[in-house]
């Protein structure tokens, strides 16, 4: 680690579902750390991805997406969006351009009106590739009126239009000191966090319009192998009975297709071999079980009616 770092700290990736928070982290950071796809509401725990801008070390928490939550799960999930924006040095607003101001964009801003005093606020326009250019500007115009942002930038997290120069102004807005991670480090969430949001990632991924809501993903065991290869059992828990044929699929062919994509995702991002072995559970009630939310790094009191 460097001796004399010049600055260091937290980004907070706040917006609506789908917004592209979680694109956005794992372009920033060069690495996979957070869960992609097309379906809403996909990251669940604040998942942290470390980069390197010059001096700088910037650690991003992307957060789950806000939205108006109806059961636990979904309070708990905006408890943690909202905390992880209140702890960061920069929050960072990341508003689609084809979908503009929203019903969710606006509860957004009256969220910042509270929470935003004094702190540093950035607007981000992601996907503006998919708007013209007055639209763009109209729509800028717009929420800047509504609130106070320190800068505006136009962006593409697909792409990567625009994002050299958010990561540069984050870096020059830090607070200085010292790094809060080691250089090599790309996240702070332990692997087997990382490996069972990979396979949840698949079973999206796979399962689409099918897919029960109601499923989470636990790596049980690790277990260290003398060849240097590891072997990883996961849980994935379901609400009911049927959502466990879902998973499994004709003949065990789904969930054989999971834990091949989710192996392979894995050995890549490690660089090295994997055992893994996927098991199924039926728990009707893991979505009001303390334990379920330790491991997706939710606090079980946020979900608090």
């Amino acid at each position: 680690m460097t001796d004399q770092p010049h600055r260091a700290g937290f980004v907070a990736l706040i917006g609506e579902p789908n917004a592209g928070k979680s694109t956005l982290t794992n372009l920033m950071v060069g690495a996979k750390v957070s869960i992609v796809t097309h379906k809403v509401q996909t990251t669940r725990a604040r998942i942290r991805g470390v980069a390197i801008e010059g001096d700088t070390q910037i650690v991003f928490v992307d957060t789950p997406g806000l939205f108006q939550p109806r059961r636990r799960l979904d309070r708990a999930m905006v408890a943690a969006a909202w905390g992880g924006a209140a702890d960061a040095d920069i929050t960072v607003l990341l508003v689609e351009a084809h979908r503009g101001v929203t019903e969710g964009v606006e509860r957004i801003l009256e969220g910042l009106e509270e929470m935003g005093k004094g702190r540093t606020v950035a607007l981000a326009i992601n996907k503006i590739d998919k708007v013209k250019a007055e639209v763009l500007l109209a729509l800028a115009k717009d929420l800047n009126d509504r609130y106070d942002f320190a800068e505006t930038f136009m962006i593409s997290a697909e792409k990567g239009h625009g994002v050299p120069a958010l990561r540069t102004w984050l870096a020059e807005h830090l607070p200085k000191g010292p790094w809060l991670y080691p250089e090599d480090q790309i996240a702070d969430l332990p692997m087997r966090m990382i490996a069972a949001e990979m396979t949840r990632e698949k079973l999206t991924l796979r399962l689409h319009q099918e897919l029960p809501y109601q499923l989470t993903v636990e790596t049980e065991n690790w277990e260290e192998r003398k060849d240097g290869s590891a072997r990883v059992d996961q849980i994935i828990y379901v609400a009911r009975d049927g959502h466990k044929g879902i998973i499994l699929g004709k003949k065990g062919e789904t969930i054989k297709a999971v834990s091949q994509s989710a192996r392979a995702e894995l050995e890549e991002f490690m660089g090295r071999k994997i055992h893994l072995f996927l098991q199924v559970k039926v728990r009707p009630n893991w979505l009001d079980e303390k334990e379920r939310y330790s491991e997706m790094g939710l606090d079980f009191k946020d979900g608090n009616a």
